[in-house]
């Protein structure tokens, strides 16, 4: 479904701020994996989304979708197969619009458009139906204004938006990690119950090494720009958190210390 072959990306070059962000990345995702992505501050991670995305532009190597190259296209061409839910609950929503007024742009995603009304009765329904998996009462807050919710209620929107075209890859950038204890477990299991339920192809990063071990059916440890530990279903349903942190520090030679990663 998703095929990263020999990916790299060097930003600044030439100069005294130059870094390499991911060296030789080689990432091949099937239909229906559930990729968590773990690693400290600097690793590759967000690099990796933004050149999956669109954001940004490998230095060398190809991108494809279904066998289709797209490391060439413009993000907003690749918004068609691809869905993305940010960190920042502000991100991917336009707040001064209204809850359906951002539901209709994000069901035409990827489709042609015309002059013809955003928000139909039938759209408005079809939408209130869809609010009303998430269970948190947006379905009767159509016509609220985004910006008026919580951060929580923003990131749960966001998700729905962005799985309504039933992407064929679904990008999570770190989505719970600006939210409560709380909400982040709503954001999760919410996550968890669209995924499996829509069968969607996905790549989460996270910090949090108790919610990396336990979503998802594959689990990827990134180090210094480059995939250092790729542990698949059977091993990772005995990991532990003491387990992966002796890998990373095996292959690394280095303790992981961030003080954003999570241990549980």
């Amino acid at each position: 479904m998703l095929q990263l072959s020999n990916v790299s990306k060097l930003f600044n070059p030439g100069t005294a701020d130059e870094k390499i962000a991911l060296i030789d990345i080689n990432l091949n995702l099937n239909p229906g994996d559930f990729i968590t992505v773990i690693g400290s501050n600097g690793a590759g991670k967000s690099t990796l989304m933004n050149i999956i995305s669109g954001v940004m532009s490998p230095d060398t190597g190809e991108v494809k979708i279904e066998g289709n190259a797209i490391h060439q296209l413009p993000e907003y061409k690749r918004s068609r197969w691809i869905g993305r839910v940010f960190q920042d609950p502000m991100a991917g929503t336009a707040p001064r619009m209204t809850i359906e007024e951002n539901l209709a742009m994000a069901y035409a995603r990827g489709k042609q458009r015309g002059l013809g009304f955003g928000v139909t009765s039938s759209k408005r329904s079809f939408f209130h139906e869809q609010l009303q998996r998430l269970g948190i009462g947006l379905e009767s807050r159509l016509r609220a204004k985004v910006g008026l919710l919580s951060g929580g209620e923003r990131q749960a929107l966001s998700l729905l938006m962005a799985t309504f075209t039933r992407p064929q890859i679904l990008l999570l950038d770190e989505h719970t990690a600006a939210l409560d204890p709380a909400r982040a477990e709503l954001i999760t299991q919410l996550t968890e119950d669209i995924v499996r339920e829509m069968k969607l192809t996905t790549l989460m990063v996270t910090h949090n090494m108790e919610q990396a071990i336990r979503l998802g059916n594959r689990l990827i440890m990134m180090d210094k720009g480059r995939i250092i530990l790729d542990v698949n279903e059977q091993r990772k349903k005995d990991l532990t958190i003491e387990q992966l942190l002796g890998e990373f520090e095996k292959i690394s030679g280095n303790k992981l210390s961030d003080d954003r990663v999570v241990l549980g």
